[in-house]
């Protein structure tokens, strides 16, 4: 499917927010202004940002730009992968199944449980209480 425009769209994961611009292009990723194989460093880490592109046969079909803050390492790459692949079933409808099938488009939902006053540091710590 022929790109005319770009699109944007929100990944999130935890406390990270990236904001996903796609559009067509030589398959040059960046991310914060740096290439993302510099961001996100490591051949591990490359096979779960390039994924989607693998699943959906659009390796190299897309210039992509991200703008991620906040969380930390991994949650800002969960972010990038939830917002790439949101903005490629943009482009194509039809690759929103196969998206979805591998767990793409759902948000992971699990964040940090809040602490509770009363409690000692953490969130479901109790108070030790003396026996005497």
């Amino acid at each position: 499917m022929k790109l005319d425009k770009t699109i944007s769209v929100v990944g999130r994961r935890k406390e990270a927010i990236a904001r996903v611009r796609i559009s067509q292009g030589n398959g040059q990723m960046t991310v914060n202004g740096k290439p993302i194989a510099e961001y996100f460093r490591g051949p591990i880490v490359q096979k779960i940002y390039t994924k989607p592109f693998e699943l959906t046969n659009t390796v190299g079909k897309y210039m992509i730009s991200v703008k991620v803050l906040g969380g930390g390492q991994i949650s800002q790459l969960d972010a990038v992968v939830h917002g790439i692949a949101r903005a490629i079933s943009k482009t194509d409808p039809a690759l929103r199944t196969i998206l979805k099938k591998n767990g793409f488009l759902t948000r992971d939902a699990r964040v940090k449980e809040r602490r509770k006053f009363g409690n000692a540091q953490k969130a479901r710590a109790k108070k030790q209480s003396p026996k005497r």
